[in-house]
């Protein structure tokens, strides 16, 4: 059973998102739950993907056709950390 952690500023990114996009993270926050990243991988229509650059370590989600999902795993402890959700604007803020 994996754990999802989500950022502190999640909350505030969460209110913002339409309800369709919503109804689309918290599917794929029960997929991680359930089976982990590899699970996610299955599913073609998120899109899974390893980042790289600045984003190098993390993995991005589509949610739809604008909105995605930055996340990190650390696999020895079991744990997704969701740090963005963001309509698709890779640049790292600090």
């Amino acid at each position: 059973m994996w754990k999802v952690y989500e950022h502190r500023r999640i909350d505030k990114q969460l209110q913002k998102l339409p309800v369709d996009i919503l109804k689309k993270y918290e599917k794929w926050k029960d997929i991680v739950e359930i089976s982990g990243p590899s699970g996610l991988r299955l599913i073609r229509g998120f899109r899974d993907e390893a980042l790289r650059g600045e984003w190098k370590g993390h993995r991005s989600s589509r949610l739809g056709q604008q909105y995605r999902i930055i996340y990190k795993v650390d696999g020895e402890r079991l744990l997704v950390e969701v740090v963005e959700v963001n309509p698709h604007d890779y640049r790292r803020k600090n």
